[in-house]
């Protein structure tokens, strides 16, 4: 059995509002195994004898026959959050600043929404590697910010989702603890 980090994308924002417990539920007829909800967000930490690309399908599976809607999952191992985390230049609690990682599964599509944002404003960010860019945003102009204005449009709905490095952290402790 693997574990594996799963975010999902767009939950309990617009419209689309699942309870953690209603999501642990739905999970029971599928091929996972120790299935805890992190926060509201949309953070899952699972074991599964699948690979990640499995894991991803049968999630998403899963979220579109529970709950009716298009769903996008980005699935990664607590090994690969952990290199994550720790890449990040940004620090977690600051008071003038937000860290956030954008978590992608298209390389290419997060080439894309990077040139995107970079063309649309400035903003502090580093690529972490092919899944994920670092980014901060001035605290309470997170909605302004150039990757976050991007990254809400339709076309980077399903290959990308985005968490504050805090939220990334207790993820990746949880995973660590499974």
């Amino acid at each position: 059995m693997t574990s594996y980090a799963v975010f999902l994308r767009g939950i309990n924002v617009g419209g689309i509002n699942i309870k953690m417990a209603d999501l642990k539920d739905a999970l029971a007829g599928y091929p996972f195994s120790k299935v805890k909800t992190l926060l509201a967000s949309g953070n899952v930490v699972l074991q599964s004898g699948l690979g990640a690309a499995d894991v991803k399908g049968q999630f998403e599976k899963c979220l579109r026959e529970a709950f009716g809607y298009d769903a996008w999952v980005v699935v990664l191992t607590p090994s690969r959050i952990a290199e994550l985390v720790e890449a990040c230049p940004y620090p977690a609690d600051d008071p003038s600043t937000h860290a956030y990682i954008t978590l992608a599964s298209d390389s290419a599509m997060l080439d894309e929404l990077v040139d995107a944002a970079q063309a649309v404003g400035s903003v502090e960010k580093v690529r972490l590697g092919p899944e994920a860019l670092a980014w901060l945003a001035p605290a309470g102009g997170t909605l302004e910010s150039p990757v976050s204005k991007v990254s809400a449009k339709a076309r980077y709905k399903a290959t990308t989702t985005t968490r504050n490095l805090r939220t990334l952290i207790k993820v990746r402790d949880a995973a660590a603890a499974s």
